[in-house]
């Protein structure tokens, strides 16, 4: 995330790279879409707006042919309820969409993660075709099999962050050898590298096991013992300093002078799709996913059908007695502060889509608006057939106040309600992208807003600092429950408590017996819930765009925080370290001695017979 980027000599001010594609090691799709439609609306997004609907679809049907994907171009990807295609395929599917936009540059974090051999050889050949092509692709790989590695052009070897060696892959078996550590017969030459170089086990003891199977070894085959007790950090530093001194560590310098001689090279990665196609993009591909997963609302629309039916049948038919005005704010209570907390149930859905937002985002194919307005479009005929159907059953059923506008009412304020929680559910998934931990988070934040609202207490016996200022204001259920209490009693005369007193109006209840002011209308609540949700969507939308610069900074300056402690702790325990390390002596002297690793393994390869 920080550090110099240079391309040819020359640093590259573009903070997304352009022209350059970055592969993580995470395979992140939207697994209700199949392989031929993930390509596909990928291109919308990054093509050119001159390019016709047949020449994409050409484009599409030529990444698919290249990938190796024709088999399963009709099948879906996959996901949490239905298994898709294998990790190979989306090894390639991933490569596919890298493709699309002709990158000149391919970065790869170990692409071969997780894959059998055979799918692992076809992924490495694969990538050969595309550097053979005439573009660059660069990919960290751990213990390749034989055949892996002899179909990779150059090696570069690390250890601890310096360099071993760079050169032609073949050449290095040949460096190895001169530098008095040659390759054993029949044996992988990657595994060799690295036995050679992974000085982190230097310091393990020898163990029974180890013992047991250790190679015996004649010191007059090899001709010298000194190596037998090398340690691994002892063979990297020779090795560092041969290659240092080599022939191929002056060849690269040497083409590095001649790549920074050259004239730069134009690096553009940058989607050409326009602003208005990339938000009908968006907006179709994120409704056909909400459309074919289960989980993320037809599941829950169940759910809120089940809760609707059961409320109507508790609070069936209330009438105007004294007795019914709590069971109808308890009713009303209920719906609108318990029965909305079943939007948690959509949050591993709302995870999946966010982490393919974010993977597309980085690599600068659309920005942060579109993703924000193309997600609540796509959302709100879900919301709306739910805010709908669960409104209608429980007002025919609970026979609130009579009148469409107060059903009509009723129901928008459910959709609001609905779209508020909705958005704060997409805000806790874009920080916490753990489901376990968000679903905690968001019922906490649920309930939260929820303790400040009319469901508990009486808006005026509300401790005031805090609570009703500022939390009742920024309550989706005060706004909520006040609007919905005024749509429902006021013009309702109420049964007296004690028969022959004259009957009671629902205003006069709402400001006895609730607490609740009628300076405004329901309308103003009604459009206090509306300003939530649009207020919601821009922080929404601020997170997707700035997450990660505040987290990068967030996290440099905790890391200088903390260096700093370090620092002073180490400096004020220094005459204790003293004194420990004295201590230490004398138990090492008197303990087992230690073996290398790569003493144990029997890893000096001039010692070991052919």
């Amino acid at each position: 995330m920080i550090g110099k980027i240079q391309v040819k000599g020359n640093k590259e001010n573009n903070r997304n790279c352009g022209g350059i594609s970055y592969l993580t090691q995470e395979d992140v799709f939207l697994g209700t879409l199949t392989v031929r439609e993930t390509i596909t609306y990928s291109a919308h997004l990054r093509v050119s707006n001159k390019m016709s609907k047949e020449e994409i679809e050409n484009l599409v049907q030529k990444t698919i042919e290249e990938m190796g994907l024709e088999h399963c171009a009709d099948n879906k990807i996959g996901n949490w309820y239905f298994r898709g295609i294998s990790g190979g395929e989306k090894k390639r599917l991933r490569i596919g969409l890298e493709i699309l936009t002709q990158p000149q540059i391919m970065l790869l974090d170990e692409p071969t993660t997780g894959l059998d051999s055979a799918s692992a050889f076809f992924v490495v050949c694969t990538l050969k075709n595309i550097a053979h092509n005439g573009r660059i692709v660069v990919c960290s790989i751990h213990q390749p099999s034989g055949y892996l590695f002899d179909l990779f052009d150059d090696l570069y070897l690390l250890s601890g962050g310096e360099a071993v060696y760079f050169g032609d892959a073949k050449s290095a078996v040949k460096f190895f050898a001169d530098a008095g550590f040659p390759c054993p017969t029949k044996t992988n030459p990657t595994d060799h590298f690295l036995r050679c170089v992974n000085s982190d086990f230097d310091n393990v003891s020898t163990s029974s096991f180890l013992r047991s199977n250790k190679t015996s070894i004649s010191t007059e085959e090899s001709g010298s013992t000194s190596l037998t007790n090398m340690t691994t950090q002892d063979m990297k530093e020779i090795l560092i300093h041969q290659y240092n001194n080599s022939e191929y560590a002056t060849l690269t310098r040497h083409n590095i002078q001649q790549i920074n001689s050259k004239e730069v090279i134009v690096l553009s990665n940058k989607s050409k799709s326009s602003w208005w196609k990339q938000l009908y993009t968006l907006t179709d591909r994120s409704f056909v996913n909400m459309r074919r997963d289960v989980g993320y609302y037809w599941l829950r629309m169940v759910f809120y059908l089940g809760v609707a039916v059961c409320t109507g049948t508790i609070y069936y038919n209330i009438k105007t007695s004294y007795l019914d005005i709590i069971a109808r704010a308890k009713c009303q209570a209920f719906v609108y502060g318990f029965m909305i907390c079943l939007s948690n149930g959509g949050l591993p859905s709302f995870i999946e889509e966010i982490k393919v937002y974010n993977s597309e985002r980085i690599k600068n194919h659309y920005g942060a608006a579109v993703v924000m307005i193309s997600n609540f479009i796509s959302s709100f005929p879900f919301l709306l057939v739910t805010a709908i159907s669960t409104g209608t059953i429980i007002y025919e059923m609970v026979k609130l106040h009579p009148g469409f506008s107060h059903y009509f009412y009723f129901v928008l304020n459910l959709f609001c309600c609905l779209s508020v929680i909705e958005t704060l559910m997409m805000l806790v998934a874009s920080l916490v992208p753990n489901v376990l931990m968000g679903i905690g988070i968001g019922t906490g934040l649920i309930v939260f807003m929820m303790m400040a609202s009319e469901i508990f207490r009486p808006m005026s016996d509300i401790p005031k600092f805090f609570w009703r200022y500022p939390m009742s204001y920024i309550s989706f259920a005060s706004w909520a429950l006040q609007g919905v209490y005024k749509n429902d009693m006021i013009g309702i005369e109420f049964d007296p408590l004690v028969a022959g007193n004259p009957k009671l109006k629902g205003e006069i209840i709402l400001q006895t017996m609730f607490g609740m002011p009628l300076d405004h209308s329901k309308w103003w609540d009604l459009a206090a819930l509306v300003c939530l949700l649009i207020s919601h969507r821009l922080i929404f939308f601020l997170i997707l765009k700035y997450k990660d610069t505040i987290s990068l900074h967030c996290k440099l300056y905790f890391d200088t925080v903390v260096h700093q402690i370090g620092n002073l702790s180490r400096t004020s325990s220094s005459s204790l370290s003293q004194s420990f390390n004295v201590v230490s002596k004398k138990k090492i002297s008197t303990s087992k001695t230690l073996h290398s690793l790569s003493s144990q393994m029997d890893l000096s390869s001039p010692m070991r017979p052919s």
